[in-house]
């Protein structure tokens, strides 16, 4: 029996429930379905994307495993907005409002209908924090697991993530590639189901899932398509109603402390700089106070870890590498050698700990090295304060070794401005590119920048060039990139009031970004109002979200006054 009350007997039990169970029956509820836990299945399946279309069927497999273990499923849907098929269109302002929407609708249902449980079946990049989120939220059993990543596409020799097609874009404006190369490579890069390859957002906060631990050891590394993968999606089903018995609830999972074991995970893998935005948000939804887990403690984490996988944007492999290699588990075990992870509890009932001293390496494998023989000897994220960030900002590192960069400023008010510029020849080596109004609030959404990212790589500037922006980035993103910058643009930050030409020193060491402008001298950035073409949930959005340097939530005030 569970080890608590379930929320369920309230919706079904006595007699002033049987309209409930008379329409639950037409459902095809009996007796016995309504006697034993119900357990949400919140998925995310559309066949929009890769990365999600194989998710409906990967449900009927939870649902098998939920039944065998004693629970009754009961699905549900909700949305995914495909951040490399909206990447550099209107659309891809939708991508972090998603995350919301997704956190509320999946909260909504699950507390509408008294469910007990809920086990999350996510792909592409919103889907897996907003499932966090949700899950802090609801303080119910929870698990999360991952799609799986897609395989390595592949043109002649070499391998493909859907990352060269961004940056054959770039090298197609170059005139580097003609019309039928670009052609070649968009057919070749993603062969199937599954979310991109490298450690870009998807696989990065799979891998925080499961270093947080609400997602089970080694089941979010299987990749999409592997004829292992039904089989995870049983085992989390069955996993799930165990931590029911158990009465294994997801904030006993999301402190401090495994929230600190998942930045450090995503550090040592060079993660996508998306994770400290998602992480943020996901302490701030568990009620952690900020000075418990706070944007500081990012830099912290970087300098005190070193790089230890070798995976794309800025490295050789992918994440179905990085499985075959060893997985979760063994990178877990090269951290607690290295004294850099702590213990902790994970929804299965046993410790990460006894997951990482199970760990097996495949013989040979080049993917995860060790911490003493690291690929690079610091993390791939820094915080940055300045006059251009009073609130912080966020440094990435991967792909580069470069920790300083000074440049005069070229100002551009929006993404398509800039790609404008930089398919023209605007962009010149030395420049520091300033992308500002595509904050959370600004754009409304904070755009992520691959296209342009991308483009500057395909130009062949990415070792001269710096970007600094008030939205963010790609996982695939490589290069020396500042997103993130608080206040954005659209709050009055001081990004708003900086010119052409001014001058900008971005120094990762001392953890400073400035100009040295007088920008005081301009007044204070003025607050700017919604424009009339922005409304229904867009507008909505840009008045209720928060800082980029607090996780961009909605829901932040409520919670802290809570």
């Amino acid at each position: 029996m569970p080890a608590a009350h379930l929320p369920s007997r309230d919706l079904l039990e006595g007699p002033a429930r049987a309209p409930g169970r008379a329409m639950l029956r037409a459902a095809g509820f009996d007796d016995q379905a309504m006697a034993k836990p119900m357990i949400a299945i919140v998925n995310t399946w559309s066949n929009v994307t890769p990365c999600n279309m194989h998710l409906r069927d990967l449900a009927e497999h939870a649902r098998r495993g939920i039944e065998e273990a004693g629970g009754t499923p009961v699905d549900f849907n909700t949305i995914v907005v495909t951040d490399g098929i909206s990447m550099g269109t209107p659309g891809m302002r939708a991508s972090l409002m998603s995350r919301e929407v997704i956190a509320d609708s999946a909260e909504l249902a699950v507390r509408g209908h008294s469910l007990d449980a809920v086990l999350f079946l996510v792909g592409c990049d919103k889907t897996i924090p907003g499932a966090a989120m949700a899950a802090a939220r609801l303080d119910l059993p929870s698990v999360i697991l991952y799609g799986g990543s897609i395989m390595p596409g592949r043109l002649r020799d070499k391998a493909l993530t859907i990352q060269d097609v961004f940056e054959a874009v770039g090298a197609h404006s170059a005139g580097t590639i003609d019309d039928d190369e670009l052609r070649a490579v968009e057919k070749a890069a993603c062969p199937g189901a599954g979310a991109c390859g490298g450690q870009f957002t998807a696989n990065t906060m799979a891998l925080a899932m499961t270093f947080l631990g609400l997602s089970p050891m080694g089941l979010n590394d299987v990749p999409a398509v592997h004829p292992d993968k039904p089989g995870t999606a049983v085992e989390a089903g069955r996993m799930l109603v165990d931590a029911v018995r158990e009465g294994r609830n997801a904030r006993q999972f999301i402190t401090p402390e495994s929230l600190r074991n998942a930045a450090v995970a995503g550090t040592a893998t060079a993660g996508s700089t998306n994770l400290v935005l998602h992480l943020l948000a996901i302490a701030r939804e568990a009620g952690i106070p900020e000075a418990e887990f706070n944007i500081d403690l990012f830099d912290d984490v970087s300098r005190a870890t070193p790089v230890i996988a070798d995976l794309k944007p800025g490295g050789r492999f992918m994440a179905p590498d990085m499985a075959a290699a060893g997985g979760s588990a063994l990178l877990g075990r090269r951290l607690m050698e290295a004294g850099l992870v702590g213990d902790a509890p994970t929804v299965t009932g046993r410790s990460l700990f006894s997951y990482f001293e199970d760990a097996r390496e495949t013989g040979r494998q080049e993917v995860i090295v060790t911490a003493d023989a690291p690929i690079k000897s610091r993390g791939g994220f820094g915080i940055l304060y300045g006059n251009l960030a009073p609130d912080g900002c966020v440094v990435k590192l991967a792909g580069h070794s470069r920790l300083r960069f000074e440049g005069p400023a070229k100002v551009f008010e929006g993404e398509e401005a800039c790609f404008e510029a930089l398919t023209h020849g605007g962009i010149e080596a030395g420049d520091v590119v300033v992308i500002r109004g595509e904050g959370p609030a600004g754009g409304p959404g904070m755009r992520e920048m691959l296209a342009i990212t991308a483009a500057i790589q395909g130009r062949g500037l990415g070792d001269h060039v710096a970007l600094v922006t008030d939205g963010r980035f790609s996982g695939a993103t490589y290069g020396f990139m500042v997103g993130h910058i608080s206040p954005e643009a659209a709050r009055g930050g001081p990004i708003a009031v900086l010119r052409t030409g001014d001058r900008i020193a971005i120094d990762v060491e001392a953890r400073v970004i400035e100009t040295d402008a007088d920008l005081d001298a301009r007044g204070p950035g003025r607050v700017q109002p919604l424009p009339p073409t922005v409304t229904g949930a867009y507008a909505k959005y840009a008045r209720l979200v928060g800082s980029a340097s607090q996780g961009a939530v909605t829901s932040g005030a409520d919670l802290s006054a809570a």
